[in-house]
């Protein structure tokens, strides 16, 4: 099921998300109509804050970046594929070389920015059968998890961004709460109070 993907400025995407334990309701389910609502988004990612739910919960198939050009070739053959659940994640480290890339994100619609982040990092996590798992990622899969990550966490991108660059868009933020925006996809503004 398609779930509304929550825009910029309700409070759920600002929370730290809590743990959740196996017996989580309807967990299969849930997990289910997060990535149909991720695919229908056309994301390659997608956190549970972003539905509503402040839960350490995150998804990514990083394998519409394989076909980048500008990837080496094990770059792209590491994306192509590469379909995960992340379940109560931690951070264990992020190190290297800072680069940027432009950022997007499912909640912020129509606002894409350079955003400065590590190149390698280490996470552990449970997967949806609550196995662990300590691994470490490096490049754009880093990234796509690292941007994940932040949901979890209540950071959005834009948090990233410098200050001049926050204050040039801020009126298109407030346009994306207030639902003055067009996407292709089903979304709840927060400043628009309806069913709430």
């Amino acid at each position: 099921m398609i779930l509304p993907i929550i825009a910029y400025g309700d409070p759920v995407l600002r929370k730290v998300a809590d743990d959740i334990d196996k017996d989580y309701p309807k967990l299969n389910e849930l997990i289910a109509n997060m990535w149909d609502t991720m695919y229908n988004a056309s994301g390659v990612g997608l956190a549970a804050p972003q539905i509503g739910l402040p839960i350490r919960i995150f998804l990514v198939d990083s394998t519409p970046f394989s076909g980048d050009e500008d990837l080496t070739p094990e770059e792209q053959k590491q994306l192509d594929g590469f379909k995960r659940v992340f379940i109560n994640a931690t951070m264990e480290e992020e190190t290297g070389e800072e680069w940027a890339f432009n950022e997007g994100c499912l909640s912020i619609p129509d606002v894409r920015e350079d955003v400065r982040r590590k190149e390698t990092i280490k996470i552990s996590y449970l997967d949806e059968n609550f196995k662990e798992h300590v691994e470490t990622y490096s490049g754009l899969l880093a990234r796509v998890i690292q941007h994940e990550y932040d949901h979890i966490e209540g950071v959005l991108f834009t948090d990233k961004l410098s200050s001049l660059k926050r204050r040039m868009i801020k009126g298109r933020l407030a346009n994306i709460s207030k639902g003055k925006i067009s996407v292709e996809y089903r979304m709840k503004f927060p400043s628009l109070k309806k069913g709430r």
